[in-house]
């Protein structure tokens, strides 16, 4: 099966390289606000929108007014101009809410560059990107496929990654006849039908402490650069504190996306089937109690590497109401309990006197009831 898979590395650009990057992605980010607010007008004044083509046309007469903008690569411009039709197609489609000004206050700034006659390829320890030439890359593994595209990115941290999106073939993975539930909880970050539990490593809470007393500098520095009068974007001190604040976001980032994809690999290779709850993350999330440690979890992002991985090679998921009542009933006679507190993590059934531990008996249910609906399918 041919799917589109991304591949991400580290850059590791020259001083020049890095300002023709910001340059580039300067230009990106006024492209797209121009015909925003071209689009905006037009459909104030008329009730219809631009289109992708007149923009396109548009973007010709608009490299002889503003010059710099032929200095940059012609595709990336291009590209942020069908990002803005595709986010109005969207939006048409009720998919996602209106597009909305770029800032160059984001916290991530990137451009993406389409692959034409071999103008992105992989040489050695490097990479050959449009107009920027050879950039040196962290060559973790190797490329397959055929290159579809490039977005080059500077996150918050100051470094330069890129990613790119390739059109590959995957094979389906061997079959194993197993199946497996899971029931997703937060000091136990998943329990399987089989018994093992895998623990909540908790990457933010373990970094809570260090990002408290970093940001409380960040904040003493923002308040002697205003006490100053200096700009933030002027304030030296400030912005190599922000800076430091955002490495350690982004190592629990990687931390548990690193985990999240290791352990949803693992389980797509050993099982056939999975058996997962629909939960409604975001209503959750209102709980403030549990809204801090749900956001930790992840379960969402789980999920989705869950599903595509899935996709690839031949797995199914099945996917359980969210109002299915695991946590109730017996997984041994089948009987209906009640609603149980969160507190109780353990109980023994009145008729059959089986005693479960609360999640390992859900992830059961969870397990039963996903082989009955994939049977009634």
């Amino acid at each position: 099966m041919l799917i589109n898979k991304a591949y991400k590395f580290r850059l590791y650009p020259t001083k020049e390289q890095e300002t023709f990057i910001a340059k580039t992605i300067g230009c990106s980010r006024f492209v797209f606000n121009r015909f925003l607010g071209q689009w905006n007008d037009t459909y104030q004044e008329t009730g219809k929108g631009l289109t992708y083509s007149a923009c396109s046309a548009q973007l010709t007469q608009l490299k002889k007014e503003f010059v710099w903008l032929k200095e940059v690569d012609s595709i990336a411009l291009q590209s942020s101009l069908k990002n803005l039709a595709d986010s109005f197609t969207r939006f048409f489609k009720k998919q996602n809410k209106a597009p909305r000004f770029k800032s160059k206050k984001n916290q991530v700034q990137s451009y993406t560059t389409k692959e034409t006659n071999s103008n992105i390829a992989i040489v050695d320890n490097k990479i050959k990107l449009p107009k920027l030439g050879l950039v040196r890359l962290a060559k973790s593994r190797e490329v397959e496929g055929r290159i579809l595209s490039a977005t080059v990115r500077r996150n918050p941290s100051g470094k330069f990654f890129v990613s790119i999106l390739v059109e590959t073939d995957v094979q389906p993975l061997k079959k194993t006849d197993s199946s497996i539930g899971i029931d997703l909880g937060i000091t136990d970050f998943a329990v399987f039908s089989d018994g093992h539990k895998v623990d909540n490593h908790t990457f933010t809470a373990k970094m809570e402490k260090k990002l408290r007393r970093e940001q409380r500098k960040l904040s003493r520095r923002a308040l002697q650069a205003k006490n100053k009068g200096i700009h933030l974007f002027d304030a030296q001190n400030y912005q190599k504190q922000k800076r430091k604040v955002a490495r350690l976001h982004e190592r629990v980032r990687n931390q548990r996306d690193d985990f999240l994809h290791k352990l949803s690999t693992d389980i797509i290779k050993n099982h056939d089937v999975i058996c997962i709850e629909d939960l409604n993350t975001k209503g959750m999330l209102r709980n403030h109690k549990l809204a801090k440690s749900i956001s930790d979890v992840s379960w969402s992002a789980f999920v989705s590497k869950l599903e595509y991985k899935a996709k690839w090679y031949g797995k199914t998921i099945v996917k359980i109401s969210r109002w299915y009542p695991s946590s109730q009933i017996c997984s041994e006679c089948g009987h209906q309990e009640g609603k149980k507190s969160l507190e109780i993590r353990d109980w023994t059934c009145p008729i059959c006197h089986k005693h479960h531990d609360r999640d390992i008996n859900a992830s059961r249910n969870i397990l039963a009831e996903g082989v009955r609906t994939l049977d009634l399918a």
